[in-house]
């Protein structure tokens, strides 16, 4: 079985959303000074590298982190090229089988630089998207949204579907084709979103999935 990872890398250069917390980690407490142990600590938005929202995000009275099932997070996915496309229509998925689908962009996979502009779905592609079973859309850039929404009107057109998202994935070693994904939020009690490590599994595609309400 081939793993591949599809996270960013977090460090104190990864790149974060202008005007929010920056990622950083320290050791605060060294082996020298313990006796026995080094213990870090990290301070980061939980929207800085690889992520995922929850409906709470977009909505005072959407569900958080914590309350979301984990199904969606987990199981058989599909990348889809969508490299030519500053605008991704419900052309592009057409005869999908897969419940969670994964988007490779032309923004190249840069932890370190923070996209000037990305490609985003239409809110026909969200609805196509819900009709063939989706319940998970990954991008490989910070948001489903453009960068400069205000509304986010795809972030509320995804959870209006009970679907999920996942941001900030890195396809650019990834061919488009089928996948087995694991991308399990943190049990982040209250809270608005969740960083994941991301990983895509090959020769998995024969998994069978139970079919469940999310």
């Amino acid at each position: 079985m081939k793993i591949i990872d599809i996270s960013q890398p977090f460090s104190n250069s990864i790149a974060h959303w202008p005007g929010d917390t920056a990622f950083r980690y320290e050791t605060v407490y060294t082996k020298a000074e313990t006796g026995s142990v080094n213990i870090g600590k990290i301070e980061t938005s939980l929207h800085s590298g690889t992520h995922v929202d929850a409906p709470f995000h977009v909505d005072n009275d959407g569900r958080t982190i914590d309350q979301l099932p984990l199904e969606p997070f987990i199981g058989n996915a599909v990348v889809i090229d969508v490299s030519n496309e500053k605008t991704i229509h419900p052309s592009a998925f057409e005869n999908i089988d897969a419940r969670r689908v994964l988007l490779k962009t032309n923004t190249p996979n840069n932890h370190e630089h923070f996209p000037t502009a990305v490609a985003t779905l239409t809110i026909e592609a969200v609805q196509t998207l819900s009709k063939q079973g989706v319940k998970l859309i990954g991008v490989d850039v910070p948001s489903v949204d453009a960068l400069d929404s205000k509304d986010m009107a795809i972030h509320h057109e995804i959870h209006k579907y009970r679907m999920f998202i996942l941001e900030n994935i890195m396809l650019d070693h990834v061919q488009a084709g089928n996948y087995f994904l694991s991308a399990l939020p943190l049990h982040l009690h209250g809270a608005d979103g969740s960083p994941v490590r991301a990983v895509l599994m090959q020769d998995n595609h024969e998994i069978k999935e139970e079919t469940h309400e999310f």
